[in-house]
């Protein structure tokens, strides 16, 4: 009986907690991730990344680490054109070791190279979006006080700003006729690849900063999120804990600058010894031929790109390809459905992270839509939970002692991480306010300290975690964060616009929310769609440009001079429903134009993508 009743219990449980064997397989690879992390911790002199990739190079110096258009680079390749980059530069008479260099340069194999270089000097490194410029580029390098810019291609706009300040700059072509830019690849060419002695980064600890890597938020500007020594070392794990493996063939084409393409595309294959399959930019038209091409098995992903994948025009051999693992985080319950039809039996791990966050979910069981799991173990280590929040208020609901009020299953809440030792909150370079913003204090008791991560979440009956929406100001669209005070601050320098108020709107069969804005012109100055277009062109990456603007007489305030934009965001850009002029960003007219009920309709439809 006692033999039977043992039987029973492996079917009693599958029936009635049908996840338990997942659960229980997840907690064994915590504790072995948290293993051979604590065992790094120890070993001395201290661990890096670096290290692993010394070693990576050592065990398979003749394996193809990164393969980029025509051209591929061994592990050992790699390190020694890292050498020759880390002793040219420390040979020049305007850098000295130790200080922080920012790298302004698009996806390409220098960039890896030139990391790996800085980080062999002990530099921590600034990851500058290449897309911006003007003001938001002299910021962002400002924030990280680097003494050195590395970039592939001269940003004159700012040039005479950083020439004041002392910047060394350094162009990573053959020439330079700019002034004030030296040109670095002839140095580099000539310079040894003798390997650089650990001695340079003997001052490196887990506390130091390893990357400086932006984030837009409320501020309108984006912030430098320090990622520290320890934090980069956990990244490690991304991959080889989902399965990863050195025979991986892995395609990255998210930006490096960001999170996603750095810490998961590019370190976490550091750990596995996988080898990289290296793209400029994500293009849908050539995505799966490059899997063919390469042999890829792992891919990685935000929302849009599964979607812009779903919309490709469907092809007889959608299913001919050796993709068997797609990581990554923001895709739609419907969009990850209609990719698993077309392009085959692809197991998907979506997972939920943040560049400056404390907390993290692995949607290891393979759910539909969620983002993760509540896991007791994973709870206990880094205490979260989810609290109301007034969404007019743009803040947490609070009970008659100050105290956060947890939501209940089913409904949507706040997602806050207590700020502990094992969950640290590094905070923003230079930017003590915006720090101090996403610490909330007296959440479960009086005296507690959690990180808001501005994110709502939504935990259901059976334990599954949802992503319901960001709050604040900051929207998300294609895959970047969009500071609304930053595109209005643009929209207002334009001479015929008198004020700006900037939200983003949903669109069906869209990610995210697009970006609209509320202007009020000038007195007795027309509204000029093509002025403001060739300024929002000039001004803001693709992403953040405005798609809609509403004209109105006065941007609505509130009592403490707030701009108000619950009731714009929920009337959206319907031309039947705002009795205001509406304008849409036309490409083709290289202005705004009038925005019809037809043209409305056919972006409803889905006709007309955005």
């Amino acid at each position: 009986i006692f033999l039977s009743n043992l039987l029973i219990i492996p079917f009693a449980l599958k029936t009635f907690s049908p996840y338990v064997w997942m659960d229980i397989v997840y907690f064994g690879d915590l504790v072995r991730i948290l293993v051979k992390f604590v065992a790094r911790r120890r070993r001395r002199p201290l661990f890096f990344v670096l290290d692993r990739f010394l070693e990576q190079t050592e065990a398979h110096p003749d394996k193809t680490f990164i393969v980029f258009e025509n051209e591929s680079y061994t592990y050992a390749c790699t390190d020694k054109r890292s050498n020759k980059i880390a002793n040219a530069l420390q040979s020049h008479a305007g850098y000295k070791g130790g200080d922080t260099v920012a790298l302004f340069m698009g996806n390409e194999p220098a960039f890896l190279f030139t990391w790996l270089a800085l980080a062999k000097l002990g530099s921590p490194v600034a990851l500058l979006n290449h897309n911006i410029r003007t003001k938001s580029l002299l910021h962002c390098f400002n924030c990280s006080k680097a003494k050195v810019l590395i970039l592939k291609e001269a940003v004159e706009d700012v040039l005479p700003s950083l020439i004041e300040q002392g910047v060394t700059v350094l162009l990573m072509s053959k020439h330079s006729d700019t002034p004030g830019i030296q040109s670095f690849s002839d140095e580099v060419e000539e310079a040894s690849d003798d390997p650089i002695p650990r001695s340079f980064r003997s001052h490196i600890t887990f506390k130091s900063p390893a990357v400086y890597i932006y984030t837009s938020g409320t501020t309108g500007l984006p912030k430098a999120a320090v990622v520290n020594q320890n934090r980069i070392l956990t990244a490690l794990a991304v991959l080889s804990s989902n399965g990863v493996v050195s025979s991986d063939v892995f395609y990255l084409n998210l930006p490096l600058y960001h999170t996603a393409g750095f810490a998961v595309g590019f370190i976490g294959t550091i750990e596995t010894g996988s080898t990289i399959i290296l793209k400029r930019k994500f293009s849908a038209s050539q995505f799966w031929d490059d899997c063919r091409k390469h042999n890829v098995t792992v891919i990685q992903y935000i929302g849009e790109v599964m979607r812009y994948l779903c919309c490709a025009p469907k092809k007889d051999n959608d299913k001919d390809h050796k993709v068997r693992l797609a990581i990554g985080n923001g895709i739609r319950a419907e969009i990850w459905k209609e990719f698993l039809n077309r392009f085959g039996n692809i197991q998907i791990r979506e997972f939920y992270a943040s560049t400056e966050g404390n907390v993290g979910f692995l949607n290891y069981v393979g759910k539909i839509g969620a983002i993760g799991r509540v896991h007791f173990f994973h709870r206990k280590l880094f205490p979260y939970t989810l609290v109301k929040y007034d969404t007019e208020r743009d803040e947490p609901v609070r009970d008659a002692n100050g105290l956060c009020i947890e939501s209940r299953k089913g409904e949507p809440g706040l997602l806050v991480s207590k700020i502990t030792n094992l969950a640290p909150f590094a905070g923003y370079a230079q930017n003590e306010e915006q720090t101090e913003r996403k610490r909330l204090r007296n959440v479960l008791k009086k005296g507690d300290l959690y990180f808001n991560t501005g994110d709502l979440m939504r935990i259901d009956k059976d334990n599954f975690i949802y992503f319901q929406d960001r709050v604040g100001d900051t929207f998300r669209w294609k895959g970047e964060n969009v500071a609304t005070t930053e595109v209005s601050d643009i929209l207002t320098i334009c001479d015929c616009l008198k004020e700006a108020n900037v939200y983003g709107v949903q669109v069906p069969g869209h990610e995210g929310r697009i970006g609209m804005a509320a202007v009020t012109p000038k007195k007795e100055v027309q509204f000029d769609g093509r002025k403001i277009y060739n300024h929002v062109v000039s001004c803001l990456p693709s992403y953040a440009r405005p798609r809609f603007i509403r004209i109105q007489s006065a941007v609505e305030v509130t009592g403490t001079f707030k701009q108000m934009k619950v009731k714009l965001v929920e009337e959206g850009f319907d031309p039947g429903r705002i009795q205001d002029p509406l304008y849409i960003l036309d490409d083709n007219a290289k202005s705004y134009v009038p925005l019809t009920a037809q043209i409305y309709h056919a972006i409803i439809s889905g006709s007309t993508k955005l």
